[in-house]
């Protein structure tokens, strides 16, 4: 009960403060203007981060001269000074170097007063690591405060996520845990969108800064429970910070710019890109914060043998989402990839579809956790610690014979946005292979000793399931992209057969003819209510003009070819009527003059 008065307590400072500083922030000027590289698109108040800075300071420093202890007073000293750090940025704009010395100052005395990773014996380089940590968040959570509710919602969440760590055993982090939801969330029914009042970076900062402290002292505690957990969960409860500043840095190093320079290519902009709104954009990321900050709950109270069946899920979906969202082209192409002859080559294009590199890490993460998923689901928590020496001594083994598998059959040949049914059967060629080849060499080296039937079927359903999964689902998302980011004229295409869907695919991949498709419709009633690549037949001929005056299109697509019987006739007229264009589709082949 106590804890949720700390809760209550900057919930309700929070959510009373914000308007007051909305109201004076109007008053004095303090208003962002909409800008190019900026995602809002009217003035809107600054200075957000008082409210959010009162909220959290005020119970600290209570907590302060209330109780003993280090943690409340080394937080709210941080807090503090990055609060000012915050504010003198937002008025005066301090050059780079300047915030990045303050803010390792202040990292520099967290560690100061014993607050470390304890992740290495080596003192120094644990110091290092924290202190790289601390201003790595921290930053991070600055760079999210992208767009409306981002930054504050992942606080929230991430928040939240921590005081269930926290909860039994260690009063002062979920105390603060608690302090930094609480305040967060009251900031996010005046920040989401459209927002009246961003926090700026005397916001984010401290934020940042909470969560970073927060997730340091973890692992201090978790060392004697969970080994694994010391490094994942900290990684786990920050992952889309950390995951939005590695994806921007890295492709802006690959592209020739500068990775300090602002722009609109973070993940939730990349998103916005694929065709959805900014609050599903952001929604999203909330998804994708509470799903991994739920993930580090249960590894935090699991065992080393369990924990991997819920960490590499993760890190591999992550690694997967990276992949796809790098592939959205955010400024011109002049600009994304400039390399050693000053001529434009795609950085990703280069290491996924000529060299394959990536598909090959991928399957090997994919072999490895397939082999250990099998393990884990055949065995007990009995049986598995015997059985998991068993793993780890003919894992190499299996990864060899996969591998071998793999290439001979040729799984690396195909082009992953290209693939057909053809190219499933080969990955299902390839994962029985595998296996067969896995039991033929487990038997000749370990005469099959300690090793289930059960096992090898097992894990041949999940190889191939997960390669499957992985190789389809690059299509899918190259689909999902097309679909979403379509414009032009919105068209019905008149003929759901194949010429149909030839054309449809047509659209879909050739954006300069600058249309959209609505749907289908065709005479042939069996097939309304279908669809082809996501698009329905809405209807027949007779229900085109209903069609119309709902969604007001503005042209028709023939897909057949006949154009001598009473239907092509009818909509011809049709569409004269109601002044919409006709075009008629059409594929042949030009003989060329030797």
């Amino acid at each position: 009960m106590l804890y949720l008065c700390y809760f209550s307590l900057s919930f309700i400072l929070c959510f009373s403060i914000t308007p007051f500083v909305r109201y004076i922030a109007g008053q004095k000027g303090w208003v962002a203007q909409p800008r190019k590289d900026r995602w809002h698109k009217k003035p809107t108040a600054l200075m957000g981060g008082i409210a959010i800075y009162i909220a959290i300071s005020l119970p600290l420093f209570f907590l302060c001269l209330t109780t003993s202890g280090s943690v409340y007073p080394v937080a709210w000293s941080g807090i503090t000074l990055l609060f000012i750090l915050g504010v003198l940025d937002d008025f005066i704009r301090l050059k780079p170097q300047s915030k990045l010395i303050g803010q390792i100052l202040v990292a520099s005395m967290v560690t100061f007063f014993n607050f470390r990773f304890h992740w290495f014996n080596s003192l120094t380089i644990d110091t290092i690591i924290t202190i790289v940590w601390i201003v790595g968040v921290t930053n991070a959570l600055n760079l999210i405060d992208n767009m409306d509710g981002l930054c504050a919602g992942v606080g929230f969440i991430s928040g939240f996520c921590l005081s269930l760590l926290y909860m039994g055993n260690f009063p002062e982090p979920l105390i603060l845990a608690l302090i930094l939801a609480g305040a967060t969330l009251a900031f996010l029914f005046f920040n989401f969108n459209p927002a009246s009042i961003f926090m700026g970076d005397c916001g984010s900062l401290i934020i940042g800064f909470t969560l970073s402290f927060l997730t340091l002292i973890y692992p201090a505690h978790a060392k004697n429970i969970n080994p694994i957990s010391m490094y994942a969960v900290p990684l786990l409860i920050l992952l889309v910070p950390i995951f939005d500043t590695t994806l921007v840095t890295l492709i802006r190093l690959l592209s020739g710019r500068k990775a300090s320079q602002g722009g609109r290519d973070h993940t939730s902009h990349r998103l916005v890109l694929m065709g959805f709104s900014e609050k599903k954009a952001v929604s999203f990321l909330y998804g994708i914060t509470l799903i991994s900050g739920v993930s580090s709950v249960f590894v935090s109270k699991s065992d080393s043998l369990t924990s991997p069946a819920v960490i590499i899920p993760v890190f591999l979906s992550i690694i997967l989402m990276g992949v796809y969202l790098s592939q959205i082209r955010v400024y011109p192409e002049k600009e994304f990839s400039v390399l050693r002859d000053k001529s434009y080559t795609p950085i990703l294009i280069e290491l996924t579809y000529k060299r394959q590199l990536l598909l090959v890490i991928l399957d090997f993460c994919i072999i490895s956790f397939a082999y250990y998923l099998s393990y884990r689901l055949r065995f007990d928590s009995n049986a598995f610690p015997f059985y998991f020496k068993v793993f780890l001594r003919s894992l190499p083994a299996i990864i060899a014979c996969k591998f071998i598998a793999f290439f001979v059959i040729g799984i690396y040949r195909g082009i992953w946005t290209f693939l057909s049914s053809n190219d499933g059967f080969v990955y299902l060629k390839a994962s029985f292979a595998a296996t067969v080849l896995s039991v033929v060499c487990v038997t000749f080296i370990y005469r099959f000793q300690s090793f289930s039937k059960g096992i090898f079927l097992i894990d041949f359903l999940l190889t191939t399931g997960f390669i499957l999964f992985s190789r389809f689902s690059f299509r899918f998302f190259d689909e999902t992209i097309k679909r979403r980011t379509l414009s032009g004229d919105l068209v019905l295409i008149y003929g759901a057969g194949r010429g149909g869907e030839i054309l449809l695919r047509e659209i879909l991949n050739n954006k300069s003819l600058n249309i959209k498709p609505l749907g289908f419709i065709d005479d042939n009633t069996l097939k309304v209510g279908k669809s082809i690549y996501g698009y329905s037949v809405m209807g027949t001929f007779n229900d085109i003009e209903a069609i119309h005056k709902k969604n007001n299109i503005s042209g028709i697509l023939i897909s057949f070819h006949d154009k001598d019987n009473d239907r092509f006739d009818k909509i011809k007229l049709f569409c004269k009527e109601n002044e919409l264009f006709l075009k008629c589709f059409s594929v042949h082949l030009e003989e060329i003059d030797l």
